[in-house]
């Protein structure tokens, strides 16, 4: 996974660029989302997988199914990575992207998954403890997930907080070991 990471960040890093100096980086984000999501559709990774269907068709197949979503320089973005045999990194570059995107607006999406569901009372105070702690604007997105059993989970970029009964009975089954 992180080597899928390391090769798709030099793409990130030249569409963030690209996207920052057309004033366009919303319009990249929503593309690459939607370009992301038809690549991870069942039916079509078979197609992409398949070492039968030659690059023109893939090309061809992947710009009519996106037509309506990308614009020209979006459809020579996906060419390219098809030209180079590195489509499947399309969803990394994504990931990617949004990194960049979230940095350059000073702020970061956080992933909370807590064992039970937030009230809205309860969601904004722990944005403010987080805003604090991270000492940035966030976006949050909350899921539930039982298996918790109680607390939270937080994933900011690459930190995690995990406050979780599941991960505190975790951390003491190794210690006692």
């Amino acid at each position: 996974m992180s080597e899928l990471a390391t090769l798709a960040r030099p793409y990130a890093a030249a569409v963030f660029k690209r996207a920052k100096e057309t004033h366009a980086t919303a319009e990249w984000s929503k593309s690459l989302a939607f370009m992301s999501a038809v690549l991870i559709n069942e039916d079509i990774s078979v197609v992409v997988d398949n070492p039968k269907v030659n690059k023109q068709r893939l090309s061809a197949l992947m710009l009519d199914i996106c037509q309506e979503h990308i614009n020209e320089e979006n459809g020579n973005f996906l060419k390219l990575l098809v030209h180079n045999n590195r489509l499947v990194l399309l969803p990394h570059i994504a990931t990617l992207f949004e990194a960049y995107k979230a940095e350059d607006e000073g702020y970061v999406e956080v992933q909370v998954l807590t064992a039970y569901t937030l009230s809205k009372e309860a969601k904004q105070r722990f944005t403010a403890t987080l805003e604090k702690t991270l000492g940035k604007k966030i976006h949050m997105n909350v899921a539930v997930d039982k298996s918790l059993i109680g607390g939270v989970l937080v994933r900011a970029g690459d930190r995690v907080i995990d406050g979780s009964i599941k991960g505190r009975l975790q951390h003491m089954q190794k210690a006692l070991q």
